[in-house]
């Protein structure tokens, strides 16, 4: 079949991705969707499921870190546009083996930036994080603010965002850069803080909340990234950053609470608290991620799904009892000591 774009999806196996992909075979017949995932343990192909048999999707497994691989597929599926979401983002993990966040977020991040401009890619959009920035109690990040990263993942994402726009100075070519807030929804796998909750409640088991359980997020509801990433798209300028974030915070005992109260249906603050338990911080726990989202404001994107609304979506019971077991290693993602926020 022709189709007039060929977007490349890397990591389109996890969980923002996968949001992204099916928005993209859904509403874009005339686009082929070319999925390239390893698979590892936090991918799972189930979330795809609602378009694995479309004619504009196809699923390529394989590495980033592959440079050989990489250049053939360049070569061979004349690749117009790639959305990079594919990265180690495990901050817990990534203080015990921080060589291989900075192998998979910044050198292979480099080998598909060589092999798109070697093909002449027309765009490409990199997917970093507010974590870049570090942590903040009163100033705002706006896109010009220094890095200041503060954990192996956020420096190995950091690292890879100096590679992007490298290739924009050296070379001019097309890319774009975006840092978003925590975001959350359904397919998440169970090591990220909201999905983790849920699965230790519906398993009777109670919340592990890291330090003192102060640290705030803001989050933002999958399909809400998923617009601000087709906007960037479509209406971004190249060589630039853009944040993608929400003026909703939340502390992470708050957060407990209300799934809690949500899961659980306590009725007393006695009752919600049975289910938290307090465990020790890892090394470094920034306190906040305040952005500033008005450059991509004006190009006419804002969060559109209350917090209320899609952690209701969220918690949808039966598909986390359900897919919970599609997933490599799940029962290692409700243990204590791996809970990301």
């Amino acid at each position: 079949m022709g189709f007039c774009k060929r977007l490349l999806v890397t990591g389109g196996a996890g969980f923002i991705a996968s949001h992204m992909i099916i928005s993209l075979v859904e509403n874009h017949a005339d686009y082929l969707i070319i999925n390239l995932d390893k698979l590892d343990y936090c991918a799972s192909l189930k979330n795809l499921e609602a378009v694995a048999h479309r004619p504009n999707y196809k699923f390529l497994q394989g590495d980033i870190c592959d440079s050989q691989f990489i250049k053939h597929l360049f070569d061979t599926e004349n690749i117009d546009v790639v959305l990079h979401f594919a990265a180690q983002t495990h901050v817990d993990l990534s203080f015990l083996n921080s060589f291989k966040f900075a192998f998979v977020n910044s050198y292979g991040t480099h080998i598909l930036l060589t092999h798109a401009h070697e093909a002449g890619v027309e765009r490409f959009v990199y997917i970093s994080t507010d974590e870049v920035y570090g942590g903040s109690l009163d100033e705002e990040f706006d896109e010009t603010s220094p890095k200041r990263p503060t954990n192996p993942y956020a420096s190995s994402k950091a690292a890879a965002e100096s590679f992007v726009l490298s290739f924009w100075e050296t070379y001019k070519f097309p890319v774009v850069i975006t840092r978003c807030s925590n975001v959350y929804g359904p397919h998440q796998y169970p090591e990220k803080v909201i999905p983790k909750f849920i699965s230790l409640l519906q398993h009777n088991r109670k919340c592990f909340i890291h330090g003192t359980g102060r640290q705030t997020r803001n989050f933002l509801y999958a399909t809400d990234v998923v617009e601000a990433l087709l906007t960037v798209l479509e209406t971004g300028k190249i060589g630039e950053i853009y944040n993608i974030g929400t003026n909703f915070e939340i502390s992470v005992t708050q957060l407990a609470r209300e799934l809690i109260e949500l899961i659980k249906n306590t009725t007393s603050e006695t009752e919600t608290k049975d289910w938290m338990e307090y465990v020790n911080d890892r090394p470094v726990n920034d306190l906040r991620y305040p952005m500033k989202s008005e450059k991509i404001h004006n190009l006419g994107w804002r969060p559109k799904v209350h917090w209320k609304d899609g952690i209701r979506k969220t918690r949808d019971f039966e598909w986390y009892k359900t897919n919970f077991h599609n997933w490599k290693d799940a029962k290692r993602a409700l243990e204590p000591i791996l809970c990301e926020v």
